[in-house]
C-alpha cells in the first residue's frame, strides 16, 4: 500500500528547526506513512533550503505568508492526507500509530495533536494545558498542533486560506468541530514566551485571536506579529 500522507511545512529563515522537525518524523517514515515531504518557502534568507535539500524534501517557493505557502504545498502533494506542520514542531515519539488509526477511520475528520512546549517549568505547563483545552472544548487549535487532513476534506470547506496569520483558525472553523485530537503529543518552540513572558505573551495571543474573530484583518494581524 502507498504510503498515505504528504507532509507540508512553511518556512521563512527556519533552518535550525527543520533538523529537529525531520528527525522526529522518521518514525512515519519506517511505519510507511509518509509518501513526500513538502517545503514550501516563503523566501528564507539562512540555510533552510540547503537543510530541505539533505533531508530529502521537496522545495516550492513563492511569496511569504504562512497561508498562502501551506496552499502551494496542498497543491503540490501527491498523497492522499495532509499533514501541516509549522517547522519548529517536533513529534513526540509513538506519534505514528495514532496517526495511522485516524487514519483507517476515514476521510470524514481532521486530527490534531497534543500540544506541549519545549520548555521547563508550570508556566510552560499550564500554557499548553490552556491550549489543548480549548482545542477540545471551542474546536480551536492552532497551527503548532499540527493538522491532519484528507485533501478531499479540505477542498470541500475551500482549501487553507491564504491569509498571513490565523489561517489554522479559519481552517478549524470551517471544519465545524470534526476535529479529533490525537493521542500523541507535537512539541513546540517556546522563544517567544520565555522572550516576552508567559503571561504577556499569552495575553497578545488570546488578544489577537478576538480581533480576528471580531473581524480584523489578518493580514493587518501578521505585522503586528512580527513586529513583535
Amino acid at each position: 500500500m502507498r504510503a498515505p500522507i504528504s507532509i507540508i511545512v512553511p518556512t521563512l529563515n527556519a533552518a535550525p528547526a527543520l533538523q529537529g522537525l525531520a528527525a522526529s518524523l522518521i518514525e512515519g517514515l519506517d511505519a510507511g506513512l509518509i509518501a513526500q515531504m513538502i517545503i514550501s518557502d516563503g523566501g528564507s534568507e539562512d540555510e533552510t533550503l540547503a537543510v530541505a535539500e539533505a533531508i530529502g524534501a521537496s522545495v516550492i517557493s513563492g511569496p511569504r505568508g504562512r497561508g498562502r505557502q501551506l496552499q502551494r504545498g496542498v497543491q503540490a502533494a501527491l498523497a492522499p492526507w495532509l499533514l501541516l506542520l509549522h517547522a519548529d514542531t517536533v513529534l513526540a515519539p509513538g506519534w505514528a500509530a495514532p496517526v495511522r488509526r485516524h487514519i483507517e477511520t476515514g476521510p470524514g475528520r481532521a486530527a490534531v495533536f497534543q500540544l506541549a512546549f519545549r520548555a521547563e517549568g508550570a508556566r510552560a505547563r499550564q500554557t499548553a494545558a490552556w491550549a489543548n483545552w480549548r482545542t477540545r472544548v471551542f474546536g480551536l487549535p492552532y497551527g503548532d498542533q499540527g493538522l491532519l487532513i484528507h485533501r478531499d476534506t479540505l477542498a470541500a470547506i475551500g482549501g487553507v486560506p491564504e491569509i498571513d496569520l490565523m489561517e489554522d483558525v479559519a481552517l478549524a472553523r470551517a471544519l465545524k468541530w470534526r476535529i479529533d485530537v490525537l493521542d500523541a503529543v507535537a512539541t513546540t518552540d517556546a522563544a517567544r514566551y520565555l522572550r516576552n513572558g508567559w503571561t504577556r505573551q499569552g495575553a497578545a495571543n488570546l488578544w489577537r485571536l478576538t480581533r480576528y474573530l471580531a473581524g480584523a484583518n489578518p493580514d493587518q494581524l501578521a505585522q503586528g506579529y512580527r513586529r513583535r
